[in-house]
């Protein structure tokens, strides 16, 4: 219906063409069609809930289906049920449909943090915290890898199968990137929570053209979701409470945590951080969450509001 209405307004307006136009005939002529696996809208009118039975009365051409069942978490069945607004989404994807709800979930009232929780993004390991906690990517690496020359040799076939696996293997990777994401997210946000801190995050927009690395590094730096962690993290902050402040990251891993000393060759290699000045050893990407931590309290502490990076 909307596509249609869309289609008359422009044909009004003129957008198309003058009257008698070969443009006009042919946006006229032509039916207007929809891809067989594009999501259909469905309002409340079309698409009803039954909550308790997990069913779902949905509209269709042939007439209203009844007690069509669903199946969700019992988390998620409570966030239905209490936050559902507006329309919903029916999808098909590789031969399984799924229904996409919208859900205006209230933003919990922001605690004022006894200290904050630094984290340092990176490629060897994913993420590290002020507190102690690593996630390490050399597993999710090697998975990455394996899937970089799996498409290689899938590319190089060039056939119709070969492209359909393609297509199949990138959304399954992207699948496993949001899952690894939301993990870690929940992790750090948790860790937050339980001790009344903070988060502070380097504000990393622009990554992709700031850092100049050699062509391997370059293919894991821009096949890996940042940006995504950083939101995964904010909504989940948002969401508990949990202040969170963006920082600057420029020199976070030549800083001592101890004495803010910074200097290149403190950073002696990708693990290992030596304070030229003072003589403090530590682990590279803990200093580094650690001067992080300093930076998020400073911000907090000025009063600034913090800066949600713009989409790199």
């Amino acid at each position: 219906m909307y596509a249609y209405t869309a289609l008359r307004a422009n044909l009004r307006a003129g957008n198309l063409g003058k009257p008698g136009s070969k443009r006009r005939k042919k946006a006229e002529s032509k039916p207007v069609a929809f891809r067989p696996e594009a999501a259909h809208p469905f309002d409340d009118w079309c698409l009803s809930w039954q909550y308790d039975e997990q069913t779902v009365s949905i509209w269709t051409t042939a007439g209203r289906l009844k007690n069509v069942r669903f199946v969700c978490s019992p988390d998620a069945l409570k966030t239905l049920r209490e936050y559902r607004k507006g329309e919903s989404d029916l999808i098909e994807r590789d031969g399984v449909f799924y229904l996409i709800a919208v859900c205006e979930v209230p933003q919990a009232e922001q605690y004022e943090p006894d200290q904050f929780i630094g984290v340092d993004l990176g490629i060897t390991n994913m993420a590290t915290t002020s507190t102690g906690y690593r996630a390490a990517g050399r597993g999710l690496n090697r998975h990455r890898n394996r899937q970089l020359d799996l498409r290689k040799r899938l590319q190089a076939k060039g056939t119709k199968s070969a492209r359909r696996r393609l297509k199949n293997r990138r959304r399954k990777e992207a699948r496993n990137a949001a899952n690894v994401n939301h993990i870690i997210a929940k992790q750090i946000v948790t860790e937050a929570e339980r001790t009344s801190s903070g988060i502070a995050l380097e504000d990393l927009g622009g990554i992709r053209q700031r850092v100049r690395l050699r062509k391997p590094q370059r293919v894991t730096l821009h096949s890996w979701a940042f940006h995504q962690l950083g939101q995964f993290v904010e909504y989940k902050a948002r969401r508990a409470g949990v202040p969170l402040v963006y920082v600057d990251p420029a020199y976070t891993s030549q800083e001592c945590a101890e004495c803010h000393h910074i200097e290149k060759k403190n950073r002696v290699d990708q693990a290992l951080f030596i304070c030229r000045k003072c003589g403090v050893v530590a682990h590279a990407d803990r200093n580094a969450s650690r001067s992080i931590a300093a930076r998020g309290e400073a911000v907090w502490i000025a009063g600034r509001e913090s800066r949600v990076p713009a989409p790199s």
